[in-house]
């Protein structure tokens, strides 16, 4: 350990930032130096404005108290590269508002960077790929909803929200929230409906207007025991989410009505064309989407074959005589 003053200073402020309470004899074992050192170092930090707190007793020590506001942060190596990739990967999130903190946050981390961690950092992203859906089927989650259930759920209070289900019905549902998870970009609710006196997984981006109910419940135990597996099942469970990407020659403002009863995402729009994908839960569903764009606009679907075959069918038997 460092005999500097200085640096061991910032070496205690790292460790007082790692958990709630050090020892004195703890951090001087640590640093190898006298208790008395460690108070003097302790008075150094707060002469900086840091907050610590000493404690007395046998269970004694020092923490660094909650201030006003949030002291500069010491990382040692590993713990810098690991708030990069966290941050960076937060930028990709699927919650409002999160994306620019999460890139304004990195810019800063990453300006402070030696050029060691720079290169650690790079040669991560060389290596990692995002797993992320291809066409960013999952809408954007309201972080005020997200705080309301995550607070419901660790206080067992019950929640009324608004739901929109895969086929677009509206329903007012009353549960006792339980659990939240992340898959990807999508977030989870597992909860049990009061009304429908059964378990149900709910999209957290298809509710809205979540409010606590102000009653307490008894949680329950969630099927199997386990969360995640749970959710797996589920989700497996649904029926399969048809896919396809269509390209239309008419500005989207001009065929976005004609969508409006389908789930879809513009992907591109051009001044004179677009291309949007459209989801479904029927193959039936998503040709009828085509058919109606067809009325609009010359359309001509890019994929899956599935879906280009079906419509081309539908053709043929309109054409019969």
């Amino acid at each position: 350990m460092p005999n500097d003053p200085t640096r061991r200073a910032l070496q205690l402020l790292s460790l007082l930032q790692t958990r709630r309470l050090w020892r004195a004899a703890e951090l001087a074992e640590r640093f190898e130096v006298t208790e008395r050192t460690v108070r003097r170092d302790v008075d150094r930090l707060r002469d900086l404005g840091y907050p610590v707190d000493a404690t007395t007793g046998t269970a004694g020590g020092y923490r660094l108290a909650a201030g006003a506001h949030l002291p500069p942060l010491v990382f040692d190596d590993d713990e810098a590269v690991a708030v990069v990739v966290g941050l960076r990967a937060a930028a990709g999130t699927a919650i409002a508002g999160i994306e620019d903190s999460s890139l304004q946050a990195l810019a800063k981390v990453e300006q402070a960077l030696p050029d060691r961690l720079r290169r650690r950092v790079s040669a991560l992203d060389g290596s990692i790929i995002s797993l992320q859906r291809t066409h960013g089927d999952g809408g954007v989650v309201d972080p005020d909803t997200l705080s309301v259930l995550a607070s419901a759920c660790r206080s067992n209070e019950e929640v009324r929200f608004e739901y929109r289900s895969r086929d677009r019905a509206d329903s007012r549902r009353l549960v006792e929230p339980h659990q939240l998870l992340s898959a990807g970009r999508l977030w989870y609710l597992i909860a049990w409906d009061l009304r429908r006196t059964d378990w149900r997984t709910f999209r957290l981006d298809r509710l809205s207007d979540v409010r606590l109910a102000g009653r307490r419940f008894a949680p329950r135990t969630i099927p199997g025991g386990d969360a995640a597996a749970y959710l797996a099942s589920s989700v497996a469970s649904m029926p399969r989410e048809l896919n396809a990407i269509v390209a239309v020659r008419a500005p989207y403002g001009c065929i976005d009505e004609a969508l409006s009863y389908i789930e879809h995402t513009a992907l591109d729009a051009e001044t004179d064309s677009c291309t949007i994908h459209v989801r479904a839960n029927h193959l039936d569903s998503v040709v009828m989407a085509v058919a109606r764009l067809a009325l609009h606009a010359p359309v001509r679907i890019l994929e899956p074959s599935a879906v280009a075959d079906a419509v081309h069918a539908l053709i043929g038997r309109l054409d019969h005589r």
